[in-house]
């Protein structure tokens, strides 16, 4: 089980197990979301997250594009990413970086890259995509 929480610790949840993609997203939604130069997110089923405490605590923003990210209504803590794939899935994509310790989950790509922030030079052997994964 991998356990994980918001900054303040008051949201804290499990996850049992990860979807197989796991992708550092460089779009421009995610860098403002994390603060950060990319995201990365792991996809689960619903029927594996389970809300330890502080559920109630998440804030919703629901973009023009369809998708919600939720974070920490006290501590502003990233969490959730969910698109319209993702509602269909019954799915919900997790910031990785909010977990405590995780096991057995390696990022296999680079997407959104031509949203890529011109200070950051990706240098590993991941493959690099555009925008979504391209076939």
């Amino acid at each position: 089980m991998n356990k994980g929480s918001c900054l303040c610790g008051a949201i804290i949840f499990e996850v049992a197990k990860f979807q197989p993609l796991i992708g550092h997203c460089h779009c421009s939604m995610c860098r403002k979301f994390h603060g950060a130069a990319f995201s990365t997110f792991g996809e689960v089923k619903r029927e594996h997250l389970q809300w330890i405490s502080g559920v109630e605590l998440l804030s919703h923003f629901h973009a023009r594009n369809d998708t919600t990210r939720s974070f920490c209504r006290h501590c502003g803590s990233s969490l959730l990413f969910e698109s319209k794939f993702n509602r269909e899935a019954a799915t919900v994509e997790i910031a990785l970086a909010a977990f405590d310790d995780i096991d057995d989950v390696n990022p296999d790509a680079h997407i959104y890259t031509e949203s890529k922030v011109s200070w950051i030079a990706l240098s590993d052997n991941l493959p690099k995509y555009k925008g979504y994964r391209e076939i």
